[in-house]
């Protein structure tokens, strides 16, 4: 299947081809839903994506890698020596890092922004130094650089008609992070981290001392409740987008679309219980909706190639 990418790509250099691969088996590895959606693109598209996601792992494997030794400052500085690497490569578009070279061939490719790698670099650093976020201002900076930004990565590669598209594509970004958090805290805590706003969630009662007794308390609840909606809010903001989209990229991006925010219909199925179970979208919930989805995505790219 890699190998049927590639060459829709044109992808033919054998180390670049290496390099691709490394990034497709981190998503297929790590990403579950994300490399499912991945696979209802073109498969000219999907080495790009893969590139992507094989950039934003890596990285997050640095800074959250729970069975490394290594200090927060030596994570800190092991992501800043490889981050500035890439970005002082980026110009050139080369890179002897065997998930940096298809990284920086895709952003040749679409003439992605540098600023979204800083960006990105930039929220990795936080969870390094950040335990906690106060407002949700203060939350969306590191959400921004975390998730927005990825969208905002992949929408070249997905071929917008409307300029709209990049919006869309931040608010739903955001969506997707701020419904992981939600299902998150419990492992969050585990890390010493809370993606909560506090202040908002002080109004319910709840604070970071609350949250650590890891009881789903009827105050909890009501301020899970309250963030969902914020999540559903994005959700609902960022659809119009799809559809700015090329017609073969729109079936993957709606499936995602449902089962990414679907995360918080799972917390609510669970009734919140966050800290005694991870909610989760079944493989019957996935695939009902991935699979008509392909079938749409396979009739499109017979009328696009």
């Amino acid at each position: 299947m890699s190998t049927r990418e590639l060459d829709a790509a044109g992808i033919t250099d054998p180390e670049l081809r290496r390099s691709y691969e490394v990034c497709r088996l981190l998503n297929k590895s790590h990403g579950k839903t994300y490399y499912l959606a991945t696979l209802l693109l073109p498969p000219e598209k999907r080495p790009y994506v893969h590139a992507l996601y094989g950039f934003a792992r890596y990285a997050d494997e640095i800074v959250d890698d729970l069975a490394s030794t290594l200090t927060d400052q030596q994570k800190a500085d092991e992501l800043n020596t490889w981050g500035q690497n890439f970005l002082s490569l980026f110009e050139s578009g080369t890179s002897q890092d065997e998930v940096c070279k298809a990284v920086l061939d895709t952003v040749r490719r679409w003439n992605i922004p540098k600023a979204h790698f800083e960006a990105f670099l930039h929220s990795m650093t936080m969870d390094l130094t950040v335990t906690q976020y106060q407002t949700y201002e203060d939350l969306y900076e590191y959400v921004y650089g975390s998730a927005a930004v990825i969208g905002l990565q992949m929408v070249p590669i997905l071929e917008p008609t409307q300029t709209e598209a990049y919006e869309h594509a931040t608010q739903l970004g955001v969506a997707f992070q701020l419904a992981n958090f939600i299902r998150d805290v419990n492992e969050d805590l585990d890390r010493g981290r809370v993606y909560l706003p506090l202040q908002e969630f002080a109004q319910f009662g709840v604070t970071r001392e609350v949250l650590e007794r890891r009881i789903a308390t009827p105050e909890v609840k009501e301020a899970l409740k309250f963030q969902i909606a914020r999540v559903r809010q994005l959700e609902e903001q960022s659809r119009p987008g799809i559809a700015m989209l090329s017609p073969a990229a729109q079936p993957c991006i709606e499936t995602a679309r449902i089962l990414y925010c679907g995360i918080v219909d799972a917390v609510e199925a669970i009734n919140y219980e966050v800290f005694d179970k991870r909610a989760s979208v079944s493989l019957s919930r996935r695939l009902s909706v991935a699979f008509p989805a392909y079938l749409r995505a396979r009739s499109l790219w017979s009328h696009t190639q």
